[in-house]
């Protein structure tokens, strides 16, 4: 695992809204931590990896909690539909359907915005508020975490 990479997994992290992750790659441990305005990251090899210089345990902080608060308050007069469980994101009932919720879609109370897959069963996700949809935080086919937050609505 290059430098790079490790960049790119602390940035997905951050985006994910995972408190803690940890991986270990053959003799490679990383544990990337979030949360109180820093992302922490600790790597511990057994060996030397080709291209990365040997390091014991860097720790990389980052302005995370900065950005977000930012966002937190540009959005924060839109209501957040959040995920009820741990599984897969899906905007579609299937790849040849359209998406549940699009920007722009009004949604009543009880319509179904998007279906989490977990265990091999396909969770149908419904709205708990009448709105517009004025964002999708989550990418299709992505992971989602209890309680990430996955729309923006503007009850207005």
């Amino acid at each position: 695992m290059d430098i790079k990479e490790i960049q790119n997994l602390i940035k997905f992290v951050a985006k994910s809204g995972a408190s803690e992750v940890k991986l270990e790659i053959k003799d490679v441990k990383i544990t990337i931590k979030t949360g109180s305005g820093t992302t922490e990251t600790t790597i511990v090899q057994a060996a030397p990896m080709q291209g990365m210089p040997q390091v014991a345990a860097p720790t990389i902080a980052t302005p995370v909690a900065q950005q977000s608060a930012q966002a937190v308050s540009e959005d924060s007069k839109y209501i957040t539909i959040k995920s009820p469980i741990i599984g897969t994101f899906y905007r579609k009932p299937s790849p040849d359907k359209p998406n549940f919720a699009e920007v722009g879609t009004e949604v009543k109370i009880g319509d179904t915005v998007c279906v989490i897959e977990a265990m091999k069963l396909f969770n149908e996700i419904e709205s708990e508020i009448s709105g517009k949809i004025i964002k999708v935080l989550v990418d299709d086919s992505s992971p989602v975490e209890f309680d990430q937050p996955l729309f923006l609505v503007d009850p207005s």
